[in-house]
């Protein structure tokens, strides 16, 4: 067996849910004050700033959101933060299918009829103002869509990156022939962003960043001829 099939079997063993619930809660009273404020709001507004790296290092709450209702919120998920984002998905919209190189907290604060879609198990995942934090493994093809009559709003958080350490690197950069962005961004994540989720959690990848004409990270060397398999043969590794 490859060390490609070997790896896509890791994958498929993680497998089991894409959004489960943590023992976060909140208390859903709330979530009408953060609704009225949201209504100013644009699609995806960042509430919080990074302190460093922007994958790596936590980020701390933006001054203008302390000190209201967002920041109860947000202070509601004890744990170190990545980017943390108010999204909003209006009535009868959805997403292109992808993955995230990282996974994300997810509190539902208003909708009707919207769910998360596991595109690969053909699994729907619905969306309830329960109060309660869920863990969204971001490795798994999927979409969201808002079916109801109301715009969908969340509070969505990014999960740290690892810092792992690595026996053999290589600084490796990709970069695309691709020259529209979005169908640059489209391959990027429904191709390579499942399988960079997987390695970072399995440990073969660190210092990941990106910039306008390249993605850039470190790799375990024994784990070069696995990338290689799955790139489209628009992407270019370095």
């Amino acid at each position: 067996m490859s060390e490609h099939e070997i790896f896509n079997l890791i994958i498929v063993a993680h497998k089991y849910f894409m959004l489960t619930p943590t023992d976060y809660i909140v208390d859903p009273i709330l979530f009408q004050e953060a609704c009225i404020q949201s209504a100013n709001e644009s699609m995806k507004t960042v509430i919080n700033q990074p302190t460093g790296s922007f994958f790596y290092d936590p980020w701390v709450l933006k001054d203008e959101y302390k000190g209201t209702v967002w920041e109860t919120l947000y202070n509601s998920l004890p744990v170190d933060k990545g980017e943390a984002r108010i999204i909003v998905l209006k009535s009868k919209e959805c997403y292109q299918i992808h993955a995230d190189i990282d996974d994300r907290y997810h509190l539902t604060l208003k909708g009707e009829s919207c769910y998360l879609i596991d595109l690969i198990c053909e699994q729907m995942y619905p969306l309830n103002q329960d109060g309660v934090w869920y863990n969204m493994d971001a490795s798994i093809l999927h979409t969201a869509t808002n079916f109801g009559r109301h715009p969908r709003i969340q509070l969505v958080v990014r999960h740290l990156l690892k810092q792992s350490k690595l026996i053999d690197p290589v600084a490796v950069s990709l970069s695309t022939t691709v020259t529209n962005t979005e169908g640059a961004r489209f391959l990027f994540d429904s191709h390579i962003s499942p399988w960079l989720n997987e390695a970072n959690k399995l440990g073969f990848i660190n210092n990941f960043d990106h910039s306008p004409i390249a993605i850039n990270f470190n790799i375990e060397r024994s784990k070069l001829d696995c990338l290689k398999n799955i790139l489209p043969e628009e992407f270019k590794l370095i």
